[in-house]
């Protein structure tokens, strides 16, 4: 297999998660004389940005989530172990994890941490049992659930509030995840279910996007963004900015706006896409290593090198890491990777001065964001454009991106099925769960307190 044996053990180098930056850095020791050992607590490569696909029924999980032995399967330096990390020892040169109460410890001579980011409610937690997040295919399978789901009570539901409720839809967030799923809820009501309920009409669902932030899509700037908005409320999405959410239950939401005044939402379906946490790993590694600090989203402030202090051969890359100028988005995980892996094979032959090492630089290469069918924003280096250019440049530069050529054309078939005609395939496979959804949500809500009085109305924020 190419790994090392007892008697002559080579270069040990651990990676821990198997995102991009976690594939970048593995893929670049390929050729390297190290062992590799990756470690993560999924058993896939989560291709993160099309994770609002699998939500809105375009996409499979396979076709975002590879298996990640069998992307790396012909890299013999590689191993791959599946497991939660529970403990890193920096000065012992030791991570241990956990799978199934079996504890694996590990030494190495290199350590890149990539374990990514999760949701983060801003303090409110409580928020996630009614607003799910999506930063897993779990979150996604699970969002897809409860979009149907709504769609189903409300043709049952007695015709004025209630059934109004479930027709209306809340987005938290609106930066690009967000921007995406609210214009593919819209495209899935209108087209994909157009006339495929009898008692409502899918098309007249209410989709509402709320930021606390005074702009959408406020990192892409003010031209995009203004471009966006325009286009989300043409297909009729209610953008409601600077209204910050103070609550969320079963029945809705509750938001404070700029002005200060409270207002409440009525929704049965609420999507969270606002704000990211760092893994707790980042406070882990900060606490053992002197003059080593994470910010307030728990991302390590690393050294130029993108170490930690007092430790030349520990990395931390992707949404772990905090260094000014680079942003917290695939391209800024893979090339701080691909940057980590080769100052371990230079250290190999001995060019490696860590005194002296010449400090990371990110390139941009570009943002983008699709809004709908034919329709997005994009901003590569000052050239910045949108609409059906936009969308052709987003749909080329995601297919490069999807790992195996498997994956790019059973999602380039799905995307022709969605974009093309007017069908999702991957809703033909959801009725079961979504009478899953249907039994556990109503077990639930015989736990949960009842709706407010007619006449009273609660706080709203976000």
């Amino acid at each position: 297999m190419g790994m090392s044996s007892a008697l002559n053990p080579r270069h040990h180098v651990v990676i821990i998660g198997s995102g991009f930056g976690g594939l970048a850095a593995a893929k670049a020791l390929k050729r390297a004389d190290v062992d590799v050992t990756l470690i993560s607590r999924t058993s896939h490569h989560l291709f993160q940005p099309l994770l609002y696909q699998v939500a809105t029924g375009i996409l499979s999980s396979g076709e975002v989530a590879p298996l990640t032995r069998l992307i790396l399967r012909n890299q013999q330096n590689v191993r791959v172990l599946l497991g939660d990390v529970e403990a890193i020892d920096l000065n012992g040169r030791t991570v241990t994890s956990n799978l199934s109460g079996a504890h694996t410890a590990l030494s190495f001579d290199s350590l890149i941490v990539a374990a990514g980011a999760q949701q983060s409610y801003f303090g409110s937690d409580e928020f996630a049992v009614h607003a799910p997040g999506m930063k897993t295919i779990d979150d996604a399978l699970e969002l897809r659930g409860r979009i149907l789901h709504a769609f189903e009570d409300a043709e049952i539901a007695a015709a004025g509030g209630e059934r109004d409720r479930h027709l209306t839809f809340v987005v938290v967030g609106a930066g690009p995840t967000g921007v995406e799923v609210a214009g593919q809820i819209v495209e899935l009501a209108e087209r994909t279910l157009s006339g495929t309920f009898r008692s409502i009409t899918p098309g007249d669902c209410r989709v509402v996007l709320v930021d606390a932030a005074a702009a959408v899509l406020p990192s892409m700037g003010a031209k995009l963004g203004a471009q966006a908005q325009r286009r989300l409320q043409k297909m009729g999405v209610e953008v409601q900015l600077n209204a910050v959410v103070t609550d969320v239950d079963q029945w809705g939401i509750a938001v404070r706006g700029g002005d200060g005044t409270q207002r409440r939402i009525q929704s049965a379906c609420k999507i969270w896409a606002a704000g990211v946490q760092a893994s707790p790993l980042g406070a882990m590694i900060a606490d053992q290593s002197d003059g080593t600090e994470v910010d307030r989203s728990g991302r390590v402030l690393v050294q130029p090198d993108l170490t930690v202090r007092g430790h030349p051969y520990v990395f931390v890359v992707g949404d772990l890491m905090a260094l000014p100028g680079v942003p917290g988005v695939a391209q800024g995980a893979i090339q701080g990777a691909v940057y980590a892996a080769n100052l371990v094979k230079r250290s190999l032959r001995g060019r490696d001065d860590p005194a002296d090492r010449r400090a990371f630089g990110y390139t941009d290469k570009g943002s983008m964001a699709t809004i709908s069918r034919f329709s997005a924003v994009a901003q590569v280096g000052r050239l910045q454009f949108g609409g059906f250019a936009g969308w052709l440049a987003w749909l080329v530069l995601h297919l490069w991106f999807l790992v195996g050529f498997k994956n790019r054309v059973t999602t380039m078939v799905a995307w022709l099925v969605s974009f093309v005609g007017s069908g999702r395939h991957q809703l033909t496979n959801t009725s079961q769960m979504v009478h899953a959804r249907s039994a556990m949500n109503r077990a639930g809500a015989q736990t949960q307190p009842g709706p407010a009085e007619p006449g009273l109305q609660l706080a709203v924020g976000r």
